[in-house]
């Protein structure tokens, strides 16, 4: 029995030391950090928690442009010419997040392949 929960506990070590290296990998740049918190704690809500699939809500963004974000994070609106992925407008504003973008910017392209 003691060799079963020795090896499930190296288990567990190895599969929590994958998930460290993901992890470090993603933020070794405070500014993909900051963006990580900033998705994981607004926009997961409604967006997948891997940014390249979509959520319940809303569709995939991990390829969103900078113009997109600021369109739709700050003005609720899509930019000219944006053909939409969904067509809602349940995505409310955020205007406090002007200063974060650059964070939000920075994490979903660490998300791209």
């Amino acid at each position: 029995m003691r060799s079963v929960d020795y090896r499930l506990g190296l288990a567990l070590i190895a599969c929590a030391a994958m998930a460290c290296a993901d992890e470090a990998k993603e933020t070794g740049d405070p500014a993909i950090a900051r963006g990580k918190q900033i998705y994981r704690n607004i926009c997961l809500v409604c967006h997948n928690a891997d940014p390249a699939e979509a959520g319940a809500l809303g569709p995939a963004i991990v390829d969103a442009s900078r113009e997109l974000l600021e369109a739709k994070v700050l003005r609720g609106e899509y930019p000219a010419g944006y053909t939409p992925q969904r067509n809602t407008e349940q995505m409310p504003r955020f205007e406090y997040l002007k200063a974060n973008l650059d964070d939000i910017e920075a994490y979903l392209a660490s998300r791209r392949n």
